[in-house]
Order: C-alpha cells, then structure tokens, then sequence
C-alpha cells in the first residue's frame, strides 16, 4: 500500500500542479549529479565505517527525495530547497536484532554532527502504522545536512510491504502452520510491536507532555546552531544572531552586520533554535551598538559589547578631555604644548587624583569628574593660578547670574550637590523632572553636566550601563522653599462639575495652579490634566491624595515621575 500511494501521490502532483511539478522536477534535476555524487560519497563512508567498526548490516541504500513529498515539505513550512534536511537520505538495513541498529547509529553520529530534535527513536516507540526506524539528521561535509533511516530487515519489510508482511515473512522461514497457529503468530507481533508504545504512555496520559518532557531532558537549558561549515555551535536558549557571532570569534561579533538563518536574512534580535544554520554578514568598518545588549544573553557577548561601548567613550573622553585643558590653559595665557606634553606633571597630577596615567586624567575631565580649572592649578601652584586667573575679578558677577540662572530654571543655588565635589553644572533630567524627597541619582554628560534623575526613572536602566559616569548626588539640606512644577492626570467618571470639584480641592490645600484641561476619551471615561505648584515630594502626595478624595476620581497618577 505504501508504495501504491507513493506512485499515486507523483502521478496526481505531476497531472493536477503541472507548473508546480515542472518547477521543482528542473530544480532538481540540475541539482541531481551533485546529490548523487553526495550520496555515492555517504554511503561509500558509511559502508567503510560500519565495516572498521564490526557492525553487521545487510545493504546501505541512497535516495533522493521523492517530489510530491518534497513539494508538500516546502509548501507547507515555506522553506527553499536548499533548506530541507533530508533532500538526500541513507538507509542501512541491519541483521535482525535492534542492537545493531543503535550501534549504526552511534558510528554515524561519530562520523558527523548530528542535528539536535532530528533524531526520532521509531524502534522503542513505533507509529500508529507499527512502523519501525531510527532517523538522524546530521551535517555532513561542507555542510550538506543530510538524513539517515537505519532499520532491521524485518522492519524494513513491514515498512515497504506491512505487517502481514512480517507474518508471511515469519511462515516461510519456519514452514507451513495451519490458519490459528499463524493468526497467533501475527496477534503476538503486533503485541510485540505495540509494547514499547504501551509502557513508554502508561505514566504519560497527554502525548505532548510526553514529547515536551522528553525535549527538557535532552536539552534543558541550551540550543544547539550549525555554522554553514557544520560546526556545532552551543549557546543558551534565546541567543540570538549576536550571541552566535560572539561565540565564533569577537572579531565576527565586533564586525557583525546581519544574519541569515537557513539561508533567509533574518533581524539580529531573532532568537535561535535548535538544527538552525546560521551565516553571519560581517563588514571590515562595523562596530558594536548599544543597542545590542538588548538582543544578547551570552556573557562572552555582553562584556564584549560593554567594553567595546566603554573603550569608545573612553577615547572621545579623552579627546574631549585634552580640548577642555586647552582651552583652560589659553585662559590663563599658559602654552598649551607645554601643559599638556610635560608627562611627567601630568602623571603627578594624575596620581593626585588616584590616577595611573596622563590619558586616565583627560578621560577623567572628559567625563566631567575632574575640572579643568581644579588640573591646571594643581600644574600651576596656588600662588602663580591666582596671579593668572582672569576671573577672580568675575566672581561677584558670576555668583549673582548662577543664582539668576538657577532661579529660573526653578532650582535655588544648592538644591542638589554632587557628593565631594562643588562647582558643577547640575540639571534636573526632563524625562523625570526629580522632586526634592525622592530617591536621585547623577549622571555625567558630556554636554549638560550632571544629570540628575529619578532612581525610578524607565531611563535609569540604560544609564547603569555606563556605571564609572554614575555619581552620587542628594538634596541640599536648605530652610527656603522652592516652586516646582508637576503634572498629574486624573483619570474620572465623565459627569458635569469633575474639573471644578479637583481644582476647588487644590486650592483648599493652598496649592498653585498653572494649568487645567479636560477631555473625555472613547470609553466615555474622564481625562483631566492639571499643572500643580509643589514644593517636594511630601506635598505632591498631599496633592494627590486631595484629588483621590473628590467624588467621582478613579485614579491619580503623575505624568513626569
């Protein structure tokens, strides 16, 4: 029946899709010497190994996958034909016991890699059909994956021919019997065959759990991916492309562009799974993003991208570093090449600072730790720095506009400090705008001074990556008040009076507004935004907690947090 419903399914695929036919029978015809020779060249192997190994067998077979099939595997899992892993295919055919079935297969997993969730066991748990085989998928050379069947004769012939088959097979080797003698003997091979199935479901009611639990215990926490050259590459699961590169080589990851995955290009951010072969696209200019520790799960991978972004900013640091003193030394009409190339005051101002080196000195005012101003008078002496300073005559000036600037900007001059530092530029981040009584932490730009945010600010987590620019800072013990701005929503039932009765409960707490506005969305719920003056953070909760007590508020939150 079998080879019935083969010829069938050919003729009714060549008759019924004749384009479709025509297609993939020229494709494969080109490709035939080439597979053929693969073939030849495989089981020439096999045929050699078996042999060296003393493993009996009876016949070792090629094929090429027949068409129908081949044309539903591709239409039904949307693969090219280069991506099919058992285009080819062995088949060895042993003596009649099952060891020497395991024992074929532990010399063909010798011999090449084998693709992991490609092996199935059909000998200890048989299919529906009784039929019986060990299938392997293995990358063979030049990484052409390719599919082995390795079965007994007698599974062989119930697979060709059925298990009656097997019965009459059984009948002529031990003479003729009369009708219940053989029906008994057909009754016991079925049981027989049936066994391994009945035993292996018995503590497994639900098939797929069965399958998923075996899966976990072959490979519980890795995936295994092929370079094109067939090279096993292990990794944990949700590695993607980039966890790949870096696993090959830190120059393939360092100079990584793209990705295919059995042969289409694929996202960086894919995730792999296992039998995957995967291409990585390098270009000799490229670098590592940022954005890649966001796709990445493999130390190896990480780190490298860490130091790599770290090295980076370390020597724009130190560029910027270098320009700042410059520019310092031209203030006080001090040669630049003679400040910056005299090593040796340079190292004993680094090490001042608990430095090594003069670069670690640039990077460390590039970065905005160290000022340029603080460098140079270390390098000119106290006495020659104030002789030379052109702003000591500044100074009253200089004060009276930062307290004008501040005061702007709604900060007063020491609303927040750095921890051991004075004299730096300091911004409240917008992204969260930091109100005085909650947790804060400072970030050194290299544009914008220090940037202060929110501990629980969403941008927090991206800043960490680049700990050795993460400062200490804390508000300024200080008696005077200072106005800020911050913006709620009220989320509300949609009824007349909602705007009144919030701004009315504001007011009673003696709280400015700066700004109110409402709107109702598509769920006919209440959206109302209102700008409230608050001096920290104890006062906006005060404020919050008098909206939540109008009738009518579902919900208060606030829009910069």
């Amino acid at each position: 029946m079998g080879k019935l419903r083969s010829e069938l399914e050919d003729l009714s695929f060549q008759n019924l899709y004749t384009d479709e036919y025509r297609r993939l029978a020229k494709e494969v015809d080109a490709r035939r010497p080439e597979l053929e020779a693969s073939l030849d060249k495989i089981t020439g192997t096999i045929r050699e190994k078996l042999i060296e190994n003393e493993v009996p067998f009876v016949k070792i077979e090629g094929r090429v996958k027949r068409l129908y099939s081949l044309w539903k595997k591709l239409t039904k899992q949307k693969l090219r034909i280069e991506q099919v892993y058992d285009l080819i295919a062995a088949r060895i055919i042993t003596e009649n016991d099952r060891k020497y079935c395991y024992l074929t297969m532990s010399v063909i997993h010798d011999i090449w890699t084998p693709v992991p969730e490609r092996f199935k066991d059909w000998i200890a748990i048989p299919r529906d059909n009784l039929y019986q085989s060990l299938h392997t998928s293995v990358i063979g050379d030049g990484g052409q994956p390719f599919e082995v069947q390795i079965r007994t004769e007698e599974m062989h012939r119930v697979a060709e021919e059925g298990v009656a088959a097997h019965w009459k097979y059984k009948e002529s080797k031990l003479g003729k019997k009369d009708e219940d003698e053989s029906l008994d003997e057909l009754r016991k091979t079925v049981e027989k065959l049936l066994l391994p199935l009945v035993e292996s479901t018995e503590e497994n009611e639900d098939s797929e759990d069965f399958i998923e639990t075996l899966k976990l215990d072959l490979f519980p926490k890795d995936v295994y991916a092929f370079t094109p050259m067939g090279k096993v590459i292990q990794l944990p699961r949700g590695s993607t492309p980039i966890d790949f590169a870096y696993a090959i080589h830190s120059v393939v990851g360092d100079t990584c562009t793209g990705a295919k995955i059995n042969g289409r290009i694929v996202p960086l951010r894919s995730e792999l799974k296992n039998g995957d072969v995967v291409e990585i696209l390098t270009t000799q200019n490229s670098k590592p993003s940022g954005d890649w520790l966001n796709h990445t799960v493999t130390s190896r991978a990480r780190n490298r991208i860490r130091h790599y972004i770290s090295l980076q900013q370390r020597t724009e640091s130190i560029e910027i570093g270098r320009k700042l003193l410059e520019k310092e030394a031209e203030k006080f009409r001090v040669p630049s090449k003679k400040f910056l190339n005299n090593e040796g005051e340079l190292k004993r101002i680094a090490n001042d600072y608990g430095l090594s080196r003069p670069d670690d000195l640039f990077a460390s005012v590039g970065y905005g730790k160290t000022l340029p101003r603080n460098v140079l008078a270390k390098f000119l002496g106290a006495e020659k720095f104030s002789e030379l300073d052109p702003e000591n005559e500044k100074q009253t000036r200089l004060k009276t506009g930062m307290k004008a600037v501040r005061k702007f900007i709604g900060m007063s001059e020491d609303a927040i400090v750095v921890k051991g530092v004075d004299n730096l530029l300091i911004n409240r981040a917008k992204c969260c705008n930091p109100l005085r009584g909650e947790e804060i932490i400072g970030y050194i730009s290299l544009d914008k001074g220090i940037v202060v945010h929110n501990k629980r600010c969403k941008n927090v987590s991206q800043l960490m990556v680049n700990k050795e620019r993460i400062v200490d800072v804390e508000w300024a013990k200080s008696d005077n008040e200072q106005i800020q701005s911050v913006q709620l929503l009220a989320t509300t039932e949609n009824r007349t009076g909602m705007l009144a009765g919030i701004t009315n409960a504001i007011a009673d707490i003696k709280t400015g507004i700066r700004d109110a506005r409402a709107k109702v969305s598509k769920d006919d719920i209440g959206m109302i935004e209102v700008t409230v003056e608050v001096y920290d953070k104890k006062h906006l909760d005060k404020v919050v907690g008098a909206i939540q007590h109008v009738p009518g508020v579902i919900a208060v939150e606030r829009l910069n947090p």
